[in-house]
């Protein structure tokens, strides 16, 4: 609800991983041509004016271009938010990352941890060395969103909007206001340092928490393969003959599926391959099921199930989460089963399609 934040009683730790916000140009101008990851967390923070004197920690856990994060960045970057949201003094955690895989993260990160404190990411469109860079305002936003009693849940917050990890996308390469909260919208907006909450927090859903008890390693293999005009089903056959568990498949539309590309995946199925649909449409989703009641999985040869509202890249981390974490309950419940058997079982169990998500009203960053 609208109302002036309360003060923070409470520590914010800030987790750097780099990303333009941390990028460092050879001149002012340039906006597309820069380093990323350039800065620490802390020196992101002494940047900032307006943070200083406030109660806030800094760890650099990485300094990367988010178009080069990996699964074992991910792995460490849960471990310290749990580590540090376990502790009495932390009011919240945030997080500054890239844009380009920034709704990748935030899928990962909410479906794996419960999120009673607020874990928050940040990004930025302009490098730190930009004449008006948007980083700052945005790294001031996030502290404050951090803080705040009340809030909770993996969110992100970019250009005054606050997102929820479930409709997170990236819809503009170049603009500041380059991401959008999908068909449901922003969460809240912070205007003027005040709070305006537009719906509620997120619930915690993290169905796949028992993945991080793997070695990233192990994960397995979940790509992604588009439907276009022309579209080879031996493109998909490759990446399953290269090792692929998973395919998800960025449909055209509401996640059709050109002919050739579906009878390669129908092929896939029988192999053992979790396939699912998603739409290559940044809005709208994949939406399941008709007037008549029949489901949509069975108006396609082989049941593909659907993605729902994840986007490609979201559903490729929720599919990897879920075979993950079957993997991880069949080596429990069978620990001498050699890996191979236990990835059989776990592309057995694995749900049919993405946790439904809480809410459905029905590129310069990196």
């Amino acid at each position: 609800m609208p109302g002036d934040m309360p003060q923070r009683a409470a520590t914010v730790v800030i987790i750097g991983t780099g990303g333009t916000i941390a990028g460092a140009a050879a001149r002012p101008q340039d906006l597309t041509r820069y380093r990323a990851g350039s800065l620490s967390a802390q020196q992101l923070i002494q940047a900032v004016p307006a943070l200083a004197g406030q109660a806030i920690e800094a760890e650099s856990l990485a300094q990367i271009d988010s178009c080069d994060m990996d699964h074992a960045t991910w792995l460490e970057l849960a471990r310290a938010i749990q580590r540090h949201a376990a502790r009495d003094d932390v009011a919240g955690i945030v997080i500054t990352h890239g844009t380009d895989t920034l709704e990748e993260t935030a899928c990962f990160l909410h479906r794996t941890l419960r999120a009673d404190k607020p874990v928050v990411l940040t990004a930025a469109m302009r490098p730190a060395t930009a004449p008006s860079p948007d980083g700052p305002q945005n790294l001031v936003d996030a502290v404050l969103l951090a803080g705040t009693p009340g809030v909770r849940g993996v969110l992100a917050v970019l250009n005054g909007s606050v997102f929820g990890a479930d409709g997170l996308r990236k819809v503009h390469g170049f603009r500041v206001d380059a991401f959008s909260g999908g068909d449901a919208g922003p969460l809240a907006l912070l205007q003027d340092g005040r709070l305006r909450l537009l719906r509620a927090w997120p619930a915690a859903a993290p169905l796949f928490e028992a993945a991080l008890q793997i070695d990233p390693a192990s994960w397995p293999v979940v790509d992604i393969v588009t439907s276009h005009a022309g579209a080879r089903g031996a493109t998909l056959q490759a990446l399953v003959q290269a090792g692929a568990h998973g395919i998800v498949i960025a449909g055209t539309g509401n996640g059709s599926v050109h002919t050739s590309l579906l009878q390669a995946a129908v092929q896939a199925q029988r192999q053992g391959v979790a396939v699912r649909r998603a739409s290559r449409c940044l809005l709208g989703g994949v939406v399941d099921g008709a007037a008549d009641g029949q489901s949509d999985e069975a108006r396609w040869p082989g049941g593909i199930p659907s993605a729902g509202d994840a986007t490609p890249a979201q559903a490729r981390v929720q599919l990897m989460l879920a075979l993950a974490t079957a993997l991880a309950t069949a080596l429990a419940t069978a620990p001498f089963t050699a890996p191979d058997t236990g990835l059989a079982t776990a592309l057995a169990t694995a749900p049919a399609s993405g946790p439904a998500p809480e809410d459905r009203p029905r590129p310069a960053g990196v």
